[in-house]
């Protein structure tokens, strides 16, 4: 028997390919991104109804900087008008929205409003929402390193105290249990640096569909693939 739940309640999603959805039509790589944003709206409300409690999501990583200006800006500029579009809308559906990922490089206005939207939902409790913007998963444990060197040379915690749960607590994704599944769209076949530390144990889905084309129906042929697989966690039957 499976040791795997029919459903899993962690899953988390490398968004890919809104550019080449675009540049396949012979349109611009940010009406790409603008498609997949209103796919992201589609996916959080139908989450729920699948059975899953907590939806990560991959928006912006540390890498994505070496992208032309244009779509840089675009992509912040398209952020914003989510965060702002979409405040009522998951207010009124009881969803928690948070962001992982170094803030410090961020628009200021961007991060006020993520800190708004955060503030705003931290009560609801249907399904939390994580976006990770310009996060790293490297990044994310050389900064969790640090907290932890800065406790230690306060003489808040010891060298010896410093294990997978305190490294856990000083990560990004303190307030979320690991994800169970983590798809990738497009067809690529790599983890992108996201959520190295988090998804020693997931599952992987790799799909063909690009992002822009991701329905909620694509969404449930994986999970019920999901609910076949045997989940050891390293040991044996």
């Amino acid at each position: 028997m499976s040791n795997a739940p029919a459903t899993p309640r962690h899953v988390a999603i490398i968004m890919d390919g809104n550019g080449r959805w675009a540049t396949s039509k012979g349109w611009p790589r940010l009406v790409g991104h603008r498609k997949g944003s209103e796919r992201v709206k589609e996916i959080v409300r139908a989450a729920p109804d699948l059975g899953i409690r907590y939806l990560t999501v991959y928006a912006f990583s540390t890498e994505n900087w070496k992208r032309s200006t244009e779509e840089v800006l675009g992509l912040m500029k398209l952020f914003g008008r989510y965060i702002q579009r979409e405040a009522e809308a998951l207010s009124r559906e009881n969803v928690r929205m948070c962001f992982i990922g170094d803030r410090s490089r961020l628009d200021k206005k961007l991060q006020d409003l993520m800190g708004w939207i955060e503030q705003r939902t931290m009560a609801n409790d249907r399904l939390t929402v994580t976006v990770a913007i310009n996060y790293g998963g490297r990044d994310e444990l050389i900064r969790a390193a640090r907290k932890l060197a800065l406790r230690v040379a306060a003489g808040e915690i010891t060298a010896d105290q410093i294990d997978e749960a305190a490294l856990d607590g000083a990560l990004d994704t303190a307030h979320l249990p690991d994800p169970d599944l983590v798809i990738r769209t497009s067809g690529e076949t790599r983890v992108s640096n996201f959520l190295l530390w988090q998804a020693a144990y997931s599952e992987y889905e790799f799909t063909p569909v690009l992002w822009p084309d991701f329905t909620p129906e694509v969404m449930a042929e994986i999970l019920g693939r999901f609910g076949t697989r045997d989940r050891r966690f390293g040991g044996v039957k």
